[in-house]
C-alpha cells in the first residue's frame, strides 16, 4: 500500500515520474503549502518497487508491505 504524507510533499511531481505503471497523479485538491499532493489511483496494481519513497526528496512517500 502506498501512503502519502500529503501535508509533506511539495508537489513536485517525481514520485509520478518515477512509477514504472502509472498509478499515481496529482490530486485536484491542495494540502495546507498549497501544492497539488499525489494520489494512488489502483493500491491493487502496485507493485511495491518502492520507486516513489526512493525519489521522493521530501520523504512524503512510504511503502507498506501489509496488506
Amino acid at each position: 500500500m502506498v501512503l502519502v504524507n500529503e501535508s509533506s510533499c511539495k508537489g513536485c511531481g517525481i514520485c509520478i515520474a518515477m512509477c514504472p505503471l502509472k498509478i499515481l497523479y496529482f490530486s485536484e485538491g491542495f494540502n495546507e503549502q498549497g501544492f497539488h499532493f499525489p494520489k494512488v489511483s489502483d493500491q491493487e496494481k502496485c507493485v511495491k518497487c518502492n520507486n516513489c519513497m526512493i525519489y521522493c526528496p521530501d520523504f512524503a512517500m512510504m511503502v507498506n508491505d501489509d496488506e
